[in-house]
């Protein structure tokens, strides 16, 4: 018997077919896209700093925010270490759960600052003790922010309050492209734990260079002179652009369906063959 579940998987009726034909059993397939825990999405025009200090502000930490490269997450970890993100007693309490934990390596030593600051660093390059130290301290809710790629979208369970992307788009080995409403659902789902949260937050930013207009048109204010002498900062060159009009179609979007990579090649063939059994059965 089989429980397949998935929150992102968009149309499953070629699992419901397959499994009912592979196996000669009927196939329920049950849908539901009630959350537990509702979610609310606002699109950023302010800088990054300033999103997410108004968001520890208001109480919607911890916040996950996303990157797509791993350095670039780093990196933003460790602009974050002016930002005052804990308490003394905070700070002391992640000091006790870190104990005699070893940071063994040149990265492993910034990890530490990091951590003792409420800030954590996830993503799949890091080594494994690493990881397990992030997610240890997240759990406990000691984290402020943990700045990360989509590796913790995927099988970890930490209490994450506010989910906040720093873009909306990603490199998927060949070309930079708009997130797929299924990869967006996957990510932003973290927010608003069942048995955490009342409540999750998922949080867009715009790209640098608009938020930068943005700031200079607001400072000419309502003077005509002033806004028309404004020079608007230009997009990098090959930027792939996203908006706040890209940001409401993801939000409403249906998961896309799983699509099969599986392709039999002729070694693959060969192999089954070979076996023990019918072959023509087992390729089915």
């Amino acid at each position: 018997q089989f429980v397949l579940m998935s929150a992102t998987l968009g149309d499953v009726s070629m699992f419901e077919k397959d499994l009912t034909r592979r196996t000669g059993r009927p196939t329920s397939v049950v849908r539901s896209a009630t959350r537990p825990v509702p979610l609310s999405y606002e699109y950023r025009f302010t800088p990054i700093t300033e999103t997410l200090t108004e968001l520890l502000d208001t109480r919607q930490s911890p916040v996950y925010i996303v990157h797509f490269t791993q350095a670039a997450a780093v990196e933003r970890a460790q602009s974050l270490m002016s930002i005052n993100m804990c308490t003394k007693e905070e700070k002391e309490k992640i000091a006790d759960m870190i104990g005699g934990f070893r940071f063994t390596t040149k990265f492993g030593q910034n990890l530490s600052r990091y951590v003792r600051h409420g800030i954590g660093v996830h993503h799949a390059g890091m080594l494994p003790k690493y990881r397990r130290l992030v997610e240890k301290l997240a759990q406990a809710g000691l984290l402020k922010v943990i700045c990360g790629t989509d590796t913790l979208g995927v099988g970890v369970n930490v209490p994450i309050r506010t989910v906040l992307f720093t873009a909306l788009t990603k490199y998927d080995g060949t070309r930079v492209r708009t997130l797929r409403a299924r990869e967006f659902h996957q990510i932003a789902g973290r927010a608003g734990r069942a048995g955490f949260d009342t409540a999750g937050f998922v949080v867009a930013q715009a790209p640098e260079h608009v938020i930068e207009n943005e700031k200079a048109v607001k400072k000419a204010g309502d003077d005509p002179k002033k806004k028309r002498k404004v020079v608007r900062k230009k997009a990098p060159e090959g930027f792939v652009a996203w908006s706040e009009t890209t940001f409401d179609k993801l939000i409403t979007s249906e998961p896309e369906p799983l699509t099969s990579r599986f392709r039999v090649t002729h070694t693959m063939l060969l192999a089954v063959i070979a076996r023990p059994g019918n072959a023509f059965e087992a390729m089915r």
